[in-house]
């Protein structure tokens, strides 16, 4: 038997990720959480940047040793994308705010990917407006289009069908049918579209519910649909929402410290506003099985936590020795 190569097993680690009950939140109300970065490279997009590669692979359009694909990101489907196609054989190039945190930054340059930043605010702007990192991307592969292949996760329904065929079938496995709010942050719409058109499909009667932070927040791998145009992805089944809600970036915070206080769980910015929508729906209903999405942990944003006085420094260093949870990955520093 062929022993299996680094590349295949972490490949192979795409998907089927834990859920956890969240007992400290639990009462009539149960909260489970979908843990993400248990995905090889550290987060959801893997799920996404793994399907873009393979569907466009399929359709001809990548060629190994010729293309390279280049994507406008905040940070983790930059990480991904590098990560995987570095895996499968492909370079990448990676077109990204200058206000995404430098452990961002450093895991993608350490992972081999060619970085080009632009002033953008935290995540690319779609639309109208200030979408540098978009246009950028855009404008080097109209250029060389023989070469450059953008998988554009705005767009792409491979992003899409990496949560339909994927992510909601396994949180529908995971809680036997009895899920009844299904809750993501608002991002590109993959994840929340993706993962609610199955729920729909199975139960119409589950509440599908988006988290977007405020405006001009400070939430990495989130958006605001005020400020930033919906996505395409997103405003294709936006049919598929039941309800909307918006998050400071205080009550992100406030939700990411407790979580590690009550869980020893350490989460990304993008969870605490998951769970501090949460628990407001929990406290809204009398009883119910919310599932929410934790993107990814909170191991490269020290930087982020210290300036927001969410952790001192020791405090942080003390909360990645008693954290929960945490997975290996195939990078280096987060410095």
């Amino acid at each position: 038997m062929a022993t299996k190569t680094l590349s295949t097993k972490l490949l192979e680690r795409i998907g089927n990720t834990p859920l956890v009950e969240l007992k400290s939140y639990s009462n009539k109300v149960k909260i489970l959480a979908k843990l993400e970065w248990y995905n090889p490279f550290g987060s959801v997009k893997d799920r996404a940047a793994y399907w873009m590669i393979k569907y466009a692979e399929k359709n001809g359009i990548l060629k190994k040793g010729k293309s390279i694909i280049i994507e406008p990101t905040s940070g983790n489907t930059g990480i991904a994308l590098t990560g995987i196609a570095r895996l499968m054989g492909y370079d990448v190039e990676i077109v990204i705010p200058e206000k995404v945190s430098a452990e961002t930054k450093a895991i993608i340059a350490n992972l081999g990917a060619k970085m080009h930043e632009t002033s953008d605010d935290l995540c690319p702007r779609v639309g109208v407006g200030t979408d540098q990192s978009i246009s950028l991307a855009t404008a080097i592969t109209k250029a060389r289009p023989e070469t450059y292949y953008m998988p554009n996760q705005y767009e792409n329904e491979a992003n899409f069908m990496a949560h339909y065929e994927g992510t909601g079938p396994e949180i529908w496995e995971q809680t036997n049918g009895t899920v009844t709010h299904f809750m993501a942050g608002a991002g590109t719409g993959g994840t929340i579209t993706g993962v609610g058109t199955f729920l729909k499909e199975k139960n119409n009667k589950i509440k599908i519910i988006p988290v977007q932070p405020q405006k001009n927040h400070l939430i990495q791998g989130l958006r605001n649909y005020e400020e930033s145009a919906m996505p395409p992805l997103f405003k294709k089944r936006e049919n598929v929402v039941d309800d909307f809600y918006t998050i400071t970036n205080e009550e992100s915070f406030y939700a990411s410290k407790e979580l590690f206080e009550k869980e020893k769980l350490l989460v990304g910015p993008s969870s605490g506003c998951v769970m501090a929508a949460a628990k407001k729906v929990a406290d809204s209903i009398d009883k119910g099985t919310i599932v929410v999405i934790f993107a990814d942990d909170g191991r490269k944003f020290k930087s982020l936590y210290v300036n927001q006085n969410v952790f001192t420094d020791s405090e942080f260093e003390k909360a990645l020795k008693e954290a929960k949870m945490l997975t290996e990955l195939p990078f280096g520093s987060f410095q």
